[in-house]
């Protein structure tokens, strides 16, 4: 399956079965952390928060199943700072047996367009 584009996911940002992961540390997703180069710091709303580091970690697709704690059919994009890290997790993903796509623009593109929403916990 394709990467999916910033236009794409502009349009199907909420959409019900789409399931969106923010696979970078806890602190960029909070948005107390981040890269200088970012405009704005946070993550997409409705972002699930599911670092690269664990779902490393699972052991099973049973337990990136229970990470992801998704139905059967629905469709994961995953995002990072710039599609690196988020590309490695488009990969366990499909291990678990997820429809994912890999947003690569990521956070340092969504971020520079001020039109598109952002949520932190500053």
């Amino acid at each position: 399956m394709a990467d999916i584009d910033l236009d794409e996911l502009r349009r199907r940002l909420g959409e019900e079965g789409l399931v969106l992961i923010d696979v970078r540390t806890p602190h960029e997703f909070a948005g107390t952390a981040g890269a200088h180069c970012d405009p704005r710091q946070g993550h997409i709303p409705g972002a699930l928060n599911i670092p690269l580091e664990r779902l490393l970690r699972s052991n099973s697709a049973v337990q990136v199943r229970a990470l992801v704690g998704s139905a059967e059919g629905v469709e994961v994009v995953a995002y990072c700072h710039s599609g690196s890290r988020s590309a490695f997790a488009v990969q366990v993903l499909h291990a678990a047996g997820y429809e994912a796509r890999n947003y690569v623009g990521s956070w340092h593109e969504w971020s520079a367009d001020v039109s598109l929403p952002a949520e932190s916990q500053l």
